[in-house]
C-alpha cells in the first residue's frame, strides 16, 4: 500500500536502508509546503532514475564481461581484476537497487525477515569486492612498474583468478555480521502508527551504531585508499625518475613500453577516483546519522542530500565500463563490435595494443642498456605469450 503523505514516506525511505544509512526516529519528517509536487518526484522520478541506472550498469558491465570471457587475448590480469569489478558491480544492481527503489512505493518492508539479512550481506560484499579489486590493481600495476623483475609470467593468469575469488570470500566473511544484527523493526510514525523496517542494528543501542559506521568508513574506504595512494605514490615516483634516465640508442623502445604501463595505471586511477567520488558523500553521510542518532535533520535538504548520496553509490555500479571505453582503444572496438552483433570483427592482437609480455614484466624502467636489448630481442621473437594491454 503506497505512503498516505510525505512525511511517512521521508520516513519509511529513511529507515529501509541497507547497511549505509541507518535507520530514523520519530523527528525525521519532512516539512514541504507543497507535498503532491515532492510526493510525485519521490514516487516517480528517483525510481526512474533508479531504472536508468540499473539498464545503463548491466549493459556495460555485463558486456565488458563478454568481451573479456569470448577473447582469450584479453584474458590478461588487469582484465581479470576489472571482470571481477564488474561481477560485484551486476550484484548490486540486480539486487540492492531494485530493493532501494521499492522504498518510494511501499510503507512496508517487503522483503521479510531473510531478504533483511541477506540484501545488506548482498550491498556490503559488493562493495568489499570493489573495493579490495581496485586495491589488487594498485597492487598490479605498482609491481609491474616499480618492480617488474619480480613478476613471473608462467601460471600469472590463474594466480590473478585465484586471488580473484579469494577477494569473494573475504567480501562475504566480512558482510556476515551485517546478516548477525540486521532486523525487521517498528518504526513509529506520527500520523500512521507503526511500520516495519529493515534496520541494521537494534535501535535501543546507540553505541552500535558508531562503531558500525566508522568500522565500515575504515575498512571499506580509508585504508584501502590510504594502501592504493601509497602504490601510487611509488608509481609516480618511479615514472618521473625514469623519464630522466632512458637510455638514448633505445629510448623509443623503453618509451613504448612506459607508455603502456602509463595507460594501465591511468586507467586503474580513474576507476580509484570514481569509487571515491561515488562513495564519500555515502559514507560521510553514514557518520554524520550514526553520531547524530537521535538529531536527524527533518528539511528537505537533508532529503536531498540523502538522495543524491544514494543515487551516487549506485551510480559507481555503471562508470568503470564507460571510463574504460574511454580510455583504451581495445576495449572500445570489441564493445562496439558487441553492440553491431559480431558484425564488425577485429583482430585480437594488432601491434597498435598488444604488448609483449616480456617486455611488460622483464623490462623495468631502470634498467641497463643489455637488459634492454635482451628484451627487444624477446620482443621480435614473440618468444613469450602475449598480453593484451587495454
Amino acid at each position: 500500500m503506497p505512503p498516505k503523505s510525505l512525511s511517512n514516506l521521508s520516513q519509511t525511505a529513511g529507515a529501509n536502508q541497507s547497511s549505509f544509512i541507518p535507520g530514523v526516529s520519530e523527528g525525521d519528517f519532512l516539512q514541504v509546503p507543497d507535498r503532491t509536487t515532492a510526493e510525485l518526484v519521490l514516487r516517480c522520478v528517483i525510481p526512474s532514475l533508479y531504472l536508468l541506472i540499473i539498464s545503463v550498469g548491466l549493459l556495460g558491465n555485463i558486456v565488458l564481461v563478454k568481451i573479456f570471457i569470448t577473447n582469450s587475448a584479453m584474458r590478461s590480469v588487469p582484465n581479470i581484476f576489472i571482470s571481477n569489478l564488474a561481477a560485484g558491480d551486476v550484484l548490486l544492481l540486480l539486487t540492492c537497487v531494485p530493493v532501494d527503489a521499492s522504498r518510494y512505493f511501499f510503507d512496508e518492508w517487503m522483503f521479510g525477515k531473510v531478504g533483511c539479512k541477506l540484501i545488506p550481506v548482498i550491498q556490503l560484499t559488493s562493495v568489499g569486492v570493489s573495493v579490495f579489486t581496485l586495491t589488487a590493481l594498485s597492487a598490479d600495476r605498482y609491481r609491474a612498474i616499480v618492480n617488474p623483475m619480480d613478476i613471473q609470467t608462467s601460471g600469472a593468469v590463474l594466480w590473478t583468478c585465484v586471488k580473484a575469488v579469494a577477494i569473494w570470500v573475504i567480501s562475504v566473511l566480512l558482510a556476515v555480521p551485517e546478516a548477525v544484527f540486521s532486523e525487521v523493526a517498528h518504526i513509529g510514525s506520527l500520523e500512521n502508527g507503526s511500520f516495519t523496517a529493515c534496520i541494521p542494528y537494534p535501535q535501543t543501542d546507540e553505541l552500535h551504531p558508531k562503531i558500525h559506521s566508522v568500522l565500515i568508513f575504515l575498512v571499506y574506504f580509508l585504508i584501502p585508499l590510504t594502501i592504493i595512494s601509497i602504490y601510487y605514490y611509488h608509481i609516480a615516483k618511479t615514472l618521473i625518475k625514469s623519464a630522466h634516465n632512458l637510455p638514448g640508442e633505445y629510448n623509443e623502445h623503453t618509451k613504448k613500453q612506459m607508455e603502456t604501463r602509463k595507460r594501465l595505471a591511468k586507467i586503474v586511477l580513474v576507476f580509484v577516483g570514481c569509487f571515491v567520488f561515488c562513495w564519500f558523500p555515502n559514507h560521510v553521510l553514514y557518520m554524520y546519522r550514526s553520531f547524530n542518532y537521535n538529531e536527524i535533520d527533518p528539511s528537505l535538504g537533508h532529503m536531498i542530500v540523502t538522495l543524491v548520496a544514494r543515487v551516487l553509490s549506485f551510480c559507481n555500479s555503471c562508470v568503470n565500463p564507460f571510463a574504460l571505453y574511454l580510455l583504451s582503444e581495445s576495449f572500445r572496438r570489441h564493445f562496439n563490435s558487441q553492440l553491431c552483433c559480431g558484425r564488425t570483427s577485429y583482430p585480437e592482437r594488432s601491434t597498435s595494443y598488444v604488448l609483449s609480455s616480456s617486455a611488460v614484466r622483464m623490462t623495468s624502467l631502470k634498467s641497463n642498456v643489455k637488459n634492454v636489448v635482451t628484451n627487444s630481442v624477446s620482443l621480435n621473437g614473440h618468444s613469450m605469450k602475449q598480453e593484451m594491454a587495454l
